[in-house]
């Protein structure tokens, strides 16, 4: 299953919406960068608000798309993170230094914008 990215201006909308396997967090990573790469967006967000629970695969995952997106040029602001998501992402070691996070998408957005544009 795929993830959707939207496109809004300069920037990337991701709401995960679905459980994320092993397989659905490589699409992603890849569909992801290929969208950075098409679009040249400056900007991102994640929104995992519906993601209850993920593993160590899945926590290095996302630290790996935050590090790849921002290598090419894209920030990115993570929202709506679950306190069962934040304890593993610290468990796990994936470090998230100089990324911002935010309560919800619209936050989100306006942390990107300031960040873009301050």
């Amino acid at each position: 299953m795929r993830i959707p990215i939207l496109k809004l201006g300069n920037y990337l909308l991701i709401s995960i919406q679905v459980e994320l396997d092993d397989q659905t967090a490589l699409l992603f990573q890849e569909d992801l960068l290929n969208k950075i790469h098409q679009e040249g967006s400056q900007g991102i967000v994640i929104d995992l608000t519906s993601v209850d629970m993920i593993d160590s695969y899945i926590a290095k995952v996302i630290g790996d798309v935050v590090e790849m997106s921002n290598l090419m040029g894209a920030k990115v602001v993570l929202t709506g993170i679950q306190p069962a998501v934040a304890i593993t992402l610290v468990e796990m070691g994936v470090s998230l230094n100089g990324v911002q996070t935010a309560l919800d998408l619209e936050q989100g957005l306006e942390k990107l914008q300031q960040e873009l544009e301050g």
